[in-house]
């Protein structure tokens, strides 16, 4: 069986998108070659790949730009080439590479997916689609990683959840450039 891993940046105070919605700040120009060389090993892995609307927009309008293909030829090739699947009852069509547009029953396909075994399938961004996910116990890991940035507002991961989360801390890093990468498993 497949797993069901979110990848998730997050500032120091909590939030995984400003109050306006933006979420560059997590990828402000920090050098540091270790952080560099985790990205791009994460990047390597297979899978398939999960985006809500607004995520995938932002996904879709970056990685396949040259500027992308250009500035970070890894892990462009990787997000370009993998599979992907779109959650969304608003958009009509797709237009990234080797994505799929689902437009009903979101935790039917997820369930489906998890069965078919194999390949794992990673959420990155998409709070609203991790929120209701995670309150159907269908997430199997959390990777969060903690940026050195106070926002002061925006949105937490888990906003909305109706009840707990317990999560069991299975593996923690830390890099030069100030990111903490912490791995989670839930507690039940």
């Amino acid at each position: 069986m497949g797993k069901l891993i979110v990848f998730e940046m997050v500032s120091l105070d909590g939030y995984f998108v400003d109050a306006k919605g933006d979420m560059s700040w997590a990828h402000a120009e920090r050098a540091d070659e270790e952080w560099q060389a985790f990205v791009q090993g994460n990047a390597k892995g297979g899978g398939i790949l999960v985006f809500g609307r607004i995520t995938y927009e932002m996904m879709a309008g970056y990685w396949p730009s040259p500027y992308a293909i250009e500035g970070d030829p890894i892990v462009a090739e990787r997000m370009n080439g993998l599979p992907k699947i779109v959650f969304s009852k608003t958009l009509n069509a797709v237009s990234w590479s080797n994505t799929r547009l689902v437009r009903s029953d979101m935790l039917a396909e997820v369930r489906r997916l998890k069965g078919i075994g194999g390949e794992n399938i990673a959420i990155m961004g998409s709070g609203s689609l991790v929120r209701q996910l995670a309150e159907v116990g269908l997430i199997d890991e959390f990777q969060i990683v903690v940026i050195p940035v106070a926002l002061g507002a925006g949105r937490t991961l888990f906003e909305g959840i109706g009840e707990k989360l317990g999560l069991k801390l299975i593996e923690t890093r830390s890099f030069a450039n100030g990111n903490v990468f912490l791995r989670y498993r839930p507690s039940v």
